[in-house]
């Protein structure tokens, strides 16, 4: 559970929360990378993950890399993930990532980040004590989307927004489908990684203010 019941993004520290799948709490607004090769301990981590925000009453987000939806709930259950039943699922956003990342299937590094604002003033609106979101990443690798070279832009600048914004995110990646330049790009904008089933602190980030102007991109986005 969490230890506050509402976001406050006037305050110096985030609440802390319970990750799910590691005996010690972290800050809610975590930005987390997930290289992962092991398909069933990522299965363990996501599914744990998620089913404490559910239990915790969080506005959860799972973003799963799948065309169809009508195979949206039966691929969540298969991985160890429990929807909650449809009187309370009003807090509980299951949906395919393309719908999200890429709607009209192209992608932005604004319009994304402008779409998760929004789910953080839903949660303040409901006072609901966090927004937890997990994205599978694979929906950039797509030849059918557009913009998806704004993919570790809109990590970096994810960073800048969790600074008013707080939210909880880990962003799934495939190692066996993306190739070692763009896994270290990745590394480089998410300050945690999930190693092993554990939270640990990202050697390689580089802060977004850093980032971003290495790569000539205005920090207003």
């Amino acid at each position: 559970m969490t230890t506050t019941v509402r976001l406050d993004t006037d305050a110096a520290t985030s609440p802390i929360i319970d990750m799910g799948f590691t005996a010690e709490p972290f800050p809610a607004n975590t930005h987390m990378c997930y290289i992962f090769n092991d398909e069933d301990e990522r299965r363990e981590v996501v599914a744990r993950y998620t089913n404490s925000g559910i239990t915790s009453e969080e506005l959860v987000g799972y973003f799963a890399d799948l065309d169809n939806a009508d195979l949206l709930e039966e691929y969540l259950m298969s991985i160890g993930i429990h929807p909650p039943d449809a009187r309370h699922r009003d807090h509980v956003m299951f949906c395919p990532a393309h719908t999200v990342y890429c709607p009209d299937g192209h992608f932005t590094a604004k319009g994304m980040i402008s779409r998760l604002k929004d789910l953080h003033h839903t949660c303040q609106e409901n006072h609901w004590p966090n927004v937890r979101v997990t994205g599978e990443m694979s929906w950039a690798l797509s030849p059918h989307i557009t913009g998806a070279e704004e993919l570790v832009e809109y990590e970096s600048r994810l960073n800048l927004l969790m600074e008013t914004h707080p939210l909880t995110a880990i962003c799934q990646y495939d190692a066996n489908q993306f190739d070692g330049a763009t896994l270290f790009e990745i590394l480089q904008v998410h300050p945690m990684m999930v190693v092993r089933g554990q939270i640990v602190r990202n050697p390689y980030y580089i802060p977004p203010e850093e980032f971003l102007t290495r790569h000539g991109l205005p920090l207003d986005g």
